[in-house]
């Protein structure tokens, strides 16, 4: 980096530091400091508050949500002042973007069950993705539903961290096609809300069956997972249309 650069950095991070402290010649300007740049905001009405310490900057409503994305925009803010942009234009410019694909991506709802697509593939990414879902649809049920496909997932490198990061999850569905380690054994401390299925088609069918309307099924993978996605979509409906046949015969 060079001197008249800048390096924006979350001062929450232990492991950033640790790197600058072994050498820095660019400026630094940090955010997340306990006093300093910080965002705030609301994942139910989509707000993002830009503060300095307590100083309200400026405010927009976007997309997005989780604190990690609202600390995503503070680095962009602070980086694109350093390049000219005043904060309240890089404010304006934050309610105008778009996510994107396979973060938090909503493929579609059947049923009144949502489903969406994301990207995180080791139980940081999952523990942060989930938080970000929860905090935006409150109290109803996350159905989390995983592909370790990663290498180092395949390995088991992680596989003792997997508890934690789908402890915010109410169900936990996990694909064990191909994998070199006993998944059963890793995720026994997530109890019975935990189902393992080695076949993608009995995966769909279990989900399929425990599914209510108000549901969020976030599949986790960092492939295609076998297009999942839209099995799900289509067990869902059918088993909607199936329900919806029974009730009106019964009324007749």
């Amino acid at each position: 980096m060079p001197r008249n650069g800048l390096i924006v950095s979350n001062a929450a991070e232990a492991t950033l530091e640790r790197v600058l402290a072994r050498g820095c010649w660019t400026p630094v300007e940090r955010f997340n400091e306990p006093i300093g740049w910080r965002a705030d905001g609301s994942d139910v009405d989509g707000s993002l508050h830009l503060l300095d310490d307590e100083q309200l900057i400026g405010s927009t409503r976007w997309d997005l949500s989780g604190a990690h994305n609202r600390s995503n925009a503070v680095a962009a803010l602070l980086a694109a002042r350093h390049a000219g942009v005043p904060l309240a234009r890089g404010l304006a410019a934050l309610s105008r973007f778009r996510n994107v694909k396979r973060r938090l991506e909503i493929c579609g709802t059947a049923g009144g069950v949502t489903v969406y697509d994301d990207f995180a593939h080791h139980p940081t990414a999952i523990a942060t993705t989930l938080d970000g879902l929860r905090s935006k649809v409150g109290h109803s049920r996350i159905l989390a539903v995983l592909e370790p496909r990663s290498n180092t997932m395949k390995l088991g490198v992680m596989k003792d961290l997997l508890p934690d990061s789908l402890a915010d999850a109410n169900l936990v569905f996990c694909y064990a096609g191909d994998l070199g380690w006993n998944v059963a054994e890793a995720l026994a401390p997530l109890g019975e809300k935990v189902t393992i299925e080695e076949d993608l088609g009995r995966l769909v069918a279990q989900i399929a069956s425990v599914t209510r309307a108000g549901d969020q099924v976030l599949v986790m993978s960092n492939g295609g997972f076998g297009g999942i996605h839209a099995k799900l979509l289509t067990a869902l409906a059918a088993t909607t249309s199936a329900q919806e046949m029974v009730s009106q015969q019964g009324s007749e």
